[in-house]
C-alpha cells in the first residue's frame, strides 16, 4: 500500500486517504466504513466532510441498519435516527422502522445538522400534507348535499358529483399516501397496527363513494373520508411533536459536547473541531465554557459544574491533577486540560450508551401493552365488520349508515395510544434519571425497584468512605504533653507509609494543622507497623503485636466506649508506650439520612461487611440498619442475598467493588454506586454516578413515579377503547340516536395518543426525594 501511494505521488498524482473520525489510525485509499466502529470514513484534510460521505465501499444507508454507539456518533458530529412513532427505535443510519415501517428521521443531537431535526421528515410531511389538503377538504364539505342540508344553504356546480370525486381522489391519494406507505411497512414486518387501520378505513370509504358515484345512485362518503384524512394528518403532526418532546435524553446529553475546542499547539491556541482531538492533546477551557472531552487538569484551577453528568448539584473545585468530564461547565477560572479519553471512551458517551440500552429495554408492563395493541388491531377490524353487518342486515339502516358506522368503529379503535403509553414514559424516565445522576441500564430492574422488601448495602465504599479517620486519641501517662504531640510523632512516621490506616493518621494531623517533622531510618514491619527516628527519638507506630515483638511494655488504659469498635494504633516514644490512636472507616455524611428515608418507604435495610461483629454492630446502630451481616467473605455475599430472598422477598443490592458483582447479579435489582468498577457497573441494573447513598432513595422514588405514570397511561388507553369502540359501533343509537361520525372518531383517537404523551411529559416536573 505504501509503495502504491508513493508511485502515485512520484507521478504527480496525490491519492486521497480516508480515515475514521473516531479511530485516526484506520487509513484506507478508498471510501468505506471503519472496521472498528462502523462509521463512514472521511477524506483526510477535508474539514467539511466530518460527517462522512458514502462511497463505493460503503454499505448503502437503506441496508443493514444497526444499533448505534450513540456516544461515538454524537461525539464525532454524526447523526442518529429514530422512528417518529416508536421513540425507542434508534439507529446510526436512515432506513425503515422495524416496528411500523415508517422512515426513520434524524434525532436532534445538537450538531450543525441536528438543529432542525425532523424538518423534511415525517413530522413536517404530515404538517405539509394537512395544510395542502385543507382547502380541498373544505370544498368537499361545501359540495356535500348532507352538509348543505344541515347548515341550510345550497351550492350547486355543474358536474357536482364528478368534482366531489376528483377532490376526494386528490385528498385520498395525496393526503393518504403516508398511511399507505406505513401500512405497507407494518405488513412487511408482520405487525399490522394503527396505520393499517387508517389505510383500511379511508380505502373502504373511498371505494364505497366511487361505487355510489358511478355504479349505483346514492349518497357518497367523500366529505367524511376527506375530513377523516385531514384530522389524521393533523393528529399525527401534533402527536409527533409531543413524542419528540418526550424523547430528549440522548439529545440533551449530546448537546453538552461543544462543537469546537481551543487546542494548545506550542505557544499558539488553535480552534479545532472537538471530534479532531486526540489523547495527549492539551486544550484551553476559558471561564463559562464547556469542557470538550475527558481529561486531567495540567494548569490552572477553577470550579466545575457537573450536575448534568453526575447529578452533583454543587460546583466541584478542580486543581492540577484532578480529572474533568467532557460536557461539564467550567465556571470561574481558566483550565488547561490534557485529553485522556475521546469518542466512545468518554464518560458522557458511555452514559449515552447506557441510556440508549435503557430505551431499548422494555419493562414487563410494556410487553403486556404491546400484546394488547396487537390484539386491538384485530378487535378493531372485527368491530368494523360486525358493525356493518348489524346495521345493514340485522337492524337495516342503509348502506351509507352501515359503512359510516363501520369506518368510525375501525378508526376509533386504533391502538396507537396503547403503543405509546409506555415508551414515552420510559424515555422521559431516562432523561429525568440522567439529570439526577441515575443511569438506568435495564427498565425491568427499575420496574422491580418500586416493590422492594429489602435494600442491602455493602459497607465499605458504599455506606462508608472506605477511608480511615481518627475517632479517639488516648494518652498513656505523661510520655507526651498532649494528643497533638502524640499525633505529630505518629504522622511523621506514617508519612512514609502507604497503608490506609497510615493515611488516616496523616490526614488527621493535616486537618489539625500539625507540622510533621522529618522521619529518618524508616523501617517497615509488614502487617504490624513501622519505626523511625523523629526529633532524635525512636518512634514505634503499629499494632499490639509489633510492640510486643520489640519488648515494649503496654499498660492497660481506659478506652472510651466510642472507640471500642475502632481499630487501635499503638504509639511508643523513646521505646516507652505513649498512647493509642483509634481509627474507624468514616461513615458517609448522607448514609444515615438515606437509611432513614428508605425505611420510611417501608423497605427494610441490611449491611454486608467483612468486619468483626462489634465493628459491624457499631456502624449498624449508628445508621439504623435492620439487619447486619459481619465476617462476610467476598464469595459469601451471594449466599447472604439468597438467604434474604428466601420466601419470595424482593431484594436490591447496592455495591461498588469487584467482589460485589456476583451479589449485584443475584439480587432482583443491582445498583452500582459512584460508577464503581467496570465489573460492578456491568453487573448492575441501575448505575449511580455519585458516591451518595441518598441517590438510592432517588432511584426508588423514580421507580415509583415511573410506575404510576405507566399505570395511568395504560388505564387511559385501555379505558378509552372500552368505551369508545361500542359508542362508535352505534350502541347508543337505538335509544338515544347518538352516533359518532368518522371525523370525530379520528379526533378522539388522535387526542387519546396526545393525552398519554402529555401525561408522560408531566413526569419531567417531578422532584426525586
Amino acid at each position: 500500500m505504501e509503495n502504491h501511494n508513493d508511485n502515485h505521488q512520484q507521478s504527480g498524482e496525490v491519492k486521497a486517504v480516508y480515515t475514521c473520525p473516531m479511530h485516526p489510525e484506520v487509513r484506507q485509499d478508498a471510501p468505506g466504513r471503519c472496521p472498528k466502529c462502523g462509521m463512514s470514513l472521511v477524506k483526510e484534510g477535508d474539514p467539511q466532510n466530518r460527517h462522512g460521505d458514502e462511497g463505493p465501499g460503503a454499505v448503502p444507508h437503506d441496508r443493514h441498519p444497526k444499533e448505534v454507539d450513540v456516544g461515538a456518533v454524537a461525539h464525532a458530529g454524526g447523526k442518529m435516527y429514530t422512528c417518529p412513532m416508536d421513540p425507542d427505535v434508534i439507529r446510526d443510519m436512515p432506513g425503515e422502522c422495524p416496528k411500523c415501517g415508517m422512515e426513520l428521521v434524524p434525532m436532534d443531537t445538537g450538531g450543525d445538522h441536528g438543529v432542525h431535526a425532523g424538518h423534511g421528515g415525517a413530522e413536517q410531511d404530515f404538517k405539509r400534507r394537512f395544510f395542502v389538503t385543507l382547502p380541498f377538504v373544505l370544498a368537499a364539505m361545501a359540495l356535500s348535499p348532507n352538509i348543505q342540508q344541515w347548515f341550510h344553504f345550497r351550492w350547486t356546480v355543474p358536474g357536482g358529483n364528478l368534482w366531489l370525486f376528483l377532490i376526494g381522489a386528490f385528498v385520498f391519494f395525496y393526503g393518504g399516501l403516508p398511511f399507505f406507505k406505513a401500512s405497507k411497512g407494518e405488513f412487511s414486518h408482520r405487525n399490522p397496527a394503527m396505520m393499517t387501520l387508517v389505510a383500511f378505513a379511508i380505502t373502504v370509504a373511498f371505494a364505497f363513494s366511487i361505487a355510489a358515484t358511478f355504479l349505483f345512485p346514492g349518497n357518497s362518503l367523500y366529505w367524511e373520508m376527506a375530513t377523516l384524512i385531514s384530522v389524521f394528518l393533523l393528529g399525527h403532526w401534533l402527536e409527533m411533536r409531543a413524542v419528540r418532546g418526550a424523547t430528549g435524553a440522548l439529545a440533551e446529553l449530546a448537546k453538552l459536547i461543544p462543537p469546537s475546542a481551543h487546542l494548545v499547539k506550542d505557544a499558539d491556541i488553535v480552534d479545532v473541531g472537538t471530534s479532531q482531538l486526540a489523547v495527549g492533546n492539551r486544550v484551553l477551557v476559558k471561564p463559562g465554557e464547556k469542557i470538550p472531552v475527558d481529561g486531567n487538569v495540567v494548569d490552572g484551577e477553577s470550579s466545575v459544574e457537573e450536575s448534568m453528568i453526575t447529578g452533583e448539584s454543587r460546583p466541584v473545585a478542580k486543581h492540577i491533577g484532578d480529572a474533568v468530564i467532557g460536557g461539564s461547565m467550567n465556571q470561574d477560572g481558566s483550565l488547561t486540560v490534557e485529553v485522556s479519553k475521546t469518542g466512545k471512551d468518554t464518560a458522557l458517551s458511555q452514559i449515552m450508551q447506557l441510556i440508549r440500552e435503557a430505551q431499548g429495554s422494555k419493562p414487563n408492563v410494556q410487553h403486556l401493552a404491546d400484546r394488547a395493541a396487537q390484539v386491538l388491531f384485530y378487535v378493531a377490524v372485527a368491530a368494523g365488520a360486525l358493525s356493518f353487518v348489524f346495521w345493514y342486515f340485522v337492524f337495516p339502516q342503509g348502506a351509507i349508515f352501515a359503512a359510516t358506522v363501520a369506518v368510525a368503529a375501525v378508526v376509533v379503535a386504533c391502538p396507537h395510544a396503547l403503543g405509546l403509553a409506555i415508551p414515552t414514559v420510559t424515555s422521559i424516565t431516562s432523561t429525568l434519571g440522567a439529570k439526577n445522576g441515575i443511569l438506568i441500564k435495564d427498565m425491568k430492574g427499575l420496574e422491580i425497584a418500586r416493590k422492594l422488601d429489602y435494600m442491602v448495602f455493602d459497607k465499605t465504599g458504599t455506606l462508608t468512605k472506605g477511608e480511615f479517620g481518627v475517632t479517639d486519641i488516648v494518652l498513656a501517662g505523661t510520655v507526651v504533653a498532649n494528643a497533638n504531640e502524640l499525633l505529630k510523632f505518629a504522622a511523621a512516621v506514617d508519612m512514609l507509609s502507604q497503608h490506609s490506616i497510615s493515611k488516616g493518621v496523616v490526614g488527621e494531623a493535616k486537618k489539625r494543622g500539625i507540622a510533621m517533622p522529618e522521619a529518618k531510618s524508616f523501617k517497615s514491619f509488614p502487617g504490624r507497623g513501622a519505626t523511625a527516628i523523629v526529633d532524635g527519638k525512636n518512634i514505634v507506630v503499629g499494632n499490639r503485636k509489633l510492640l510486643d515483638e520489640l519488648r515494649i511494655a503496654v499498660k492497660d488504659i481506659e478506652v472510651p466506649a466510642s472507640a471500642k469498635a475502632s481499630t487501635p494504633v499503638y504509639i511508643a516514644v523513646g521505646n516507652t508506650f505513649a498512647g493509642i490512636i483509634f481509627l474507624a472507616d468514616i461513615v458517609r455524611e448522607d448514609s444515615k439520612e438515606a437509611i432513614r428515608k428508605i425505611r420510611a418507604m417501608g423497605i427494610r435495610t441490611a449491611m454486608l461487611t467483612g468486619d468483626t461483629q462489634d465493628v459491624a454492630d457499631a456502624v449498624g446502630r449508628e445508621l439504623g440498619i435492620d439487619t447486619v451481616f459481619a465476617h462476610v467473605l467476598p464469595e459469601d455475599k451471594v449466599n447472604k442475598i439468597k438467604e434474604l430472598q428466601h420466601g419470595g422477598t424482593i431484594v436490591a443490592m447496592v455495591g461498588d467493588g469487584v467482589n460485589d458483582a456476583p451479589s449485584l447479579t443475584q439480587a432482583h435489582v443491582g445498583i452500582a454506586i459512584g460508577a464503581g468498577t467496570d465489573v460492578a457497573v456491568a453487573s448492575a441494573d441501575i448505575v449511580l454516578m455519585r458516591n451518595d447513598p441518598q441517590d438510592v432513595v432517588k432511584a426508588i422514588a423514580l421507580s415509583r413515579k415511573t410506575n404510576r405514570k405507566m399505570i395511568q397511561n395504560l388505564a387511559w388507553a385501555t379505558g378509552y377503547n372500552v368505551f369508545a369502540i361500542p359508542i362508535a359501533a352505534g350502541v347508543l343509537y337505538p335509544s338515544y340516536h347518538l352516533l359518532l361520525p368518522p371525523a370525530w372518531a379520528a379526533i378522539l383517537m388522535s387526542a387519546s395518543s396526545v393525552i398519554v404523551v402529555a401525561n408522560a411529559l408531566l413526569l419531567r416536573k417531578e422532584k426525586l426525594a
